[in-house]
C-alpha cells in the first residue's frame, strides 16, 4: 500500500513538472544567469552574481510567473490538446483542472511576493506581465493575425526584467534578443503546422487554419531569412567562441527550411519544433563561451 501511494505521488510530481514545463523553466533559469554573468555584467565575479540577491528573487518571480503562465494555458488549451496530444493530456490533467487554478493563483502570489522584495516597479512589471498572459490564453491566442507575435514577446519580456536590473542597454544585447525573438517565432509557427487538426476542430483562427499550410510555410521561411540578420550581426562582434554557434545556425536553418517544404506531417513538424528548441538549449549553454 506505501509503495502504491510513494508511486501515485510521484506520477503527480512527474504531472506537475508537465504542466508547468519543469524543463522551459529550467533553461529559462540558466539562460537569466548565464546572461547576467557573461553579458549583462561580464566585470561582476560570478558568485557575486549568483548569491545576489535581489537578482535571485527576479529570477525567482520570473521562473514562477512563465510556470503560472503554463498552468493557465495548458487550463484552456486543455480540449484542443485531448485532439493534437492525448497521451500528454493524459499525463497533465493527473492535477484536476480545480487544482490547476489554485496552483496558478498560488504560485502568482509567490511571484508578487518576490517582486516586491525587489522594488514597487518589480511589483508593476510582473503584474502586467501574468495579466498579458491571462490574456493571451484567453482570447488573443485564437487570433492568427497577432497570437505568434504575443506569444514570442511573452518568452522574450522576462529577459528584459535583469536586462533593466543590470541597466545594460548595449547594441549587442539587442542583437541577441532579436535573433532569439526569431529563432522562437520561427518555432511557434511550426508548432502551429504540428497542432492544426486540433486548432480546426477548437476553431482556433491561427495562420495554418486561415490561410492553409502553403503560406504558412511561406511565412515561416521568411521568418528564418529575417534570422539571417541578427546572425550577420552576431557574427560580426566580439562574441568568443560563441560566434561558433552562429557560424552553425546557418546550415541548420537551411537545413529545416529544406525539411520543412520536404514532408507535411505531424512527426516531421515535432521533429523540427524539437530541432530549434534543442538548438535553443545549445545556444544557452553557448553564453559561457562568450569572451573566452
Amino acid at each position: 500500500m506505501k509503495t502504491s501511494t510513494k508511486s501515485h505521488f510521484w506520477i503527480k510530481v512527474f504531472s506537475f513538472f508537465t504542466v508547468i514545463r519543469g524543463y522551459n523553466i529550467a533553461v529559462l533559469i540558466l539562460a537569466q544567469y548565464l546572461t547576467s554573468s557573461y553579458i549583462l555584467a561580464p566585470d561582476k565575479d560570478l558568485l557575486d552574481i549568483i548569491f545576489d540577491p535581489q537578482l535571485f528573487l527576479l529570477v525567482l518571480a520570473t521562473a514562477c510567473s512563465c510556470a503560472a503562465g503554463y498552468i493557465i494555458n495548458n487550463f484552456y488549451d486543455a480540449e484542443k490538446d485531448k485532439i493534437n496530444r492525448p497521451k500528454k493530456y493524459l499525463m497533465e490533467h493527473l492535477i484536476s483542472q480545480q487544482s490547476q487554478l489554485v496552483l496558478y493563483f498560488l504560485i502568482n502570489g509567490i511571484t508578487l511576493i518576490a517582486a516586491g522584495f525587489v522594488s514597487f516597479n518589480a511589483i508593476l512589471f510582473f503584474t502586467i506581465y501574468i495579466f498579458s498572459i491571462w490574456i493571451y490564453s484567453t482570447s488573443l491566442k485564437r487570433l492568427f493575425w497577432i497570437s505568434n507575435l504575443f506569444a514570442t514577446l511573452l518568452v522574450i519580456v522576462p529577459f528584459f526584467a535583469v536586462t533593466l536590473y543590470f541597466k545594460n542597454f548595449e547594441i549587442i544585447i539587442f542583437h541577441h534578443a532579436t535573433f532569439l525573438f526569431l529563432v522562437i517565432l520561427t518555432r511557434d509557427m511550426i508548432k502551429d503546422l504540428e497542432n492544426y487538426k486540433g486548432d480546426w476542430v477548437k476553431q482556433y483562427r491561427t495562420f495554418p487554419v486561415v490561410f492553409g499550410y502553403r503560406l504558412s510555410k511561406i511565412l515561416i521561411s521568411l521568418s528564418v531569412v529575417l534570422t539571417f540578420l541578427p546572425i550577420y550581426w552576431l557574427i560580426n562582434s566580439s562574441l568568443g567562441l560563441m560566434s561558433y554557434y552562429f557560424y552553425f545556425t546557418i546550415p541548420l536553418l537551411l537545413i529545416l527550411l529544406i525539411l520543412l517544404w520536404q514532408g507535411s506531417s505531424q512527426k516531421r513538424y515535432l521533429w523540427l519544433h524539437n530541432l530549434l528548441k534543442a538548438h535553443i538549449l545549445f545556444g544557452v549553454l553557448g553564453i559561457y563561451f562568450i569572451y573566452k
